[in-house]
């Protein structure tokens, strides 16, 4: 695949072979990507262009997969990324996965999105483009629209969030009931504008510091 680079090492890795997953496979990582030596990314997992994965963040793919991160998403510091068992006996787990483009993935991350320091996306989940989820705040079993603001510390489960809402700080989002009443992002709403300036960081970061490693390994060659 073109532009793309597998990796093999301590911290970027396929997965082992399992009673509910009998396919081993590397990770496919764009090499505009930058993953930190302190992250890691394991099996069946895509990352798209200039995708940001901070220290400490936790990418696995290695049990409900695949997972798929798009274009210019940024995972942040100790934000996890994980899914529950999407096949038994090599037979795919509908309700285990959310379908995209007739594709099934554990998790579906969009082009644009901010995973803020420590949430966990825990698939099946699913996140609209250009939408932010917030520092400590969870998504399981769920899928966000996009132009979303998942504020910190936000429990959002089992539920469909249309697009452009956000979930205020500490709320606990488990009914569609509760899901269909959030609020409208307007122009008085003091985070509209915060994902835009945070993918706009991360993408510059993930250039950076794929141009110093490179850098890096070709003084040392």
């Amino acid at each position: 695949m073109n532009n793309v680079i597998a990796f093999n090492n301590i911290h970027i890795h396929g997965n082992v072979r399992t009673s509910f997953n009998s396919v081993e496979k590397n990770p496919e990582i764009h090499n505009t990507a930058y993953i930190h030596p302190l992250a890691a990314v394991i099996g069946n997992v895509h990352l798209g262009k200039r995708v940001m994965v901070a220290p400490a963040a936790s990418v696995r793919g290695d049990e409900g997969q695949p997972l798929w991160v798009d274009d210019d998403v940024n995972i942040q510091d100790c934000v996890v990324l994980h899914a529950l068992e999407t096949h038994v006996d090599g037979v795919l787990v509908r309700e285990a996965v959310v379908e995209v483009d007739g594709e099934f993935y554990g998790v579906y991350i969009s082009p644009r999105v901010s995973l803020a320091h420590q949430c966990q996306v825990h698939g099946p989940a699913y996140i609209g483009s250009d939408t932010f989820v917030g520092m400590q705040a969870l998504v399981f079993r769920a899928s966000v629209g996009k132009n979303c603001v998942i504020e910190p510390k936000a429990l959002v489960m089992g539920v469909n969030i249309s697009d452009g809402r956000y979930v205020p700080a500490g709320a606990l989002i488990t009914t569609q009931e509760a899901a269909d009443n959030l609020p409208l992002i307007s122009n008085s709403y003091p985070l509209r504008s915060l994902n835009k300036a945070v993918v706009h960081v991360n993408t510059e970061l993930a250039e950076g510091y794929h141009d110093k490693e490179n850098l890096t390994l070709f003084l040392a060659a």
